[in-house]
């Protein structure tokens, strides 16, 4: 991992008396940069602006509740500024929305995420936790498979493409074994591999089934291509989100592997037993812990270290939110400072939202306060 200069780093808090100072830039046709205000530090690819809590839309309506328990989540695996707090927040699991909210103003100091240019307003999407059936062993419908990694991935950066494991004897001969389960959908596969992982109901031979989760366990290390954007680029369709997909392909399924195709990247899986206890929580994200449906959210990590609780608020055609949620996870597609995938759950309902929600984006990092 690189070292970051002057950022608050995700093993302890910056100085607050230090704040970086950057000139007014004024170019002809070129949006100006406000002076940064005392206090304000570069992270990554941004800039943390201090502000007031008043500032925060809606912070003294949320009930804190589920973000508490998603907080304490992070506890788990606290980045270094945090640790110290996990105590109290543990304790105040069992406090009034008041108390949690006071405290919350006492040890934490709020600050506006813009780009390094100034800019506060960024993009909101959603991803989820598909819900499939799929068999152990290929049979009937169920012939697409899904693998784990398969041997030699690590020495070859990157893999074959995805076209390649379907078409070349070298790639498949790497692949074989490696089938840990099969759909009956290549597309409901390639949904999945997006996703990075799902909650499966497993055929076993026996006839039985059990519910198990597919976890993300790495890639061929090939660039992301949207299939959405594909069909975008080529004019073939307007409405790009996965109803919108779909509704495409069952007008033209000659072209389903020419879609496929379009996007090189291929996901591996691992199998994970889905206990009880773990049937309300989500996959682990890239912090190590389960994700908490609407409290969790990805980020980039350069410019928002995981663990930070932060303040969210977007509007727009799908809904509306001013609420604390957690950066417990991380994608491909989510570079940049005010730049979030909101997680939201798990199972058709969630599908929808997330292929639909894109919508403007701000967000406030609540740091700690420097013990004085």
């Amino acid at each position: 991992m690189a070292v970051i200069v002057g950022t608050l780093a995700a093993c302890g808090s910056a100085p607050l008396s230090s704040p970086v100072r950057t000139a007014t830039v004024r170019a002809e046709g070129a949006r100006s940069v406000p002076a940064d205000v005392p206090g304000t530090f570069n992270q990554g690819k941004g800039r943390w602006v201090p502000v007031a809590w008043d500032e925060l839309p809606g912070f003294a309506d949320d009930s804190l509740f589920e973000a508490w328990n998603a907080w304490i989540k992070s506890c788990e695996r606290p980045a270094g500024s945090f640790a110290a707090l996990c105590a109290e927040i543990r304790r105040l699991s069992i406090g009034s929305v008041d108390e949690q909210r006071a405290w919350m103003q006492q040890r934490l100091q709020p600050f506006r995420v813009e780009s390094l240019q100034g800019e506060p307003t960024g993009l909101l999407t959603a991803y989820y936790e598909p819900v499939m059936d799929a068999s152990r062993v290929a049979g009937g419908a169920f012939t697409v498979p899904l693998y784990g990694p398969p041997v030699g991935l690590a020495q070859r950066k990157p893999w074959f493409t995805r076209q390649e494991m379907e078409t070349l004897p070298e790639a498949q001969a790497a692949l074989q074994g490696r089938a840990i389960a099969y759909l009956a959908d290549p597309v409901d596969a390639l949904i999945l591999q997006i996703q990075g992982s799902g909650r499966i109901r497993m055929a076993q031979p026996d006839g039985s089934q059990r519910w198990v989760r597919l976890a993300y366990a790495g890639t061929n290390d090939q660039p992301y291509r949207s299939v959405g954007r594909w069909l975008l680029d080529q004019g073939l369709v307007k409405d790009a989100s996965w109803p919108g997909i779909k509704t495409w392909l069952a007008q033209n399924p000659q072209r389903q592997q020419e879609l496929l195709w379009s996007n090189p990247r291929m996901v591996f899986f691992r199998e994970e037993t889905i206990a009880d206890r773990d049937s309300s929580e989500g996959p682990r994200g890239a912090q190590g812990v389960a994700l908490t449906p609407g409290r969790s959210i990805a980020v980039d990590p350069l410019s928002i270290p995981y663990g930070t609780p932060l303040w969210l608020v977007s509007s727009g055609a799908q809904v509306s939110l001013q609420k604390l949620v957690l950066a417990q996870d991380t994608g491909s597609a989510i570079t940049g400072a005010v730049r979030a995938d909101y997680f939201v759950g798990w199972g058709a309902e969630a599908g929808e939202l997330a292929g639909r929600l894109r919508q403007p984006l701000q967000l406030w990092a609540l740091w700690p306060r420097q013990v004085r």
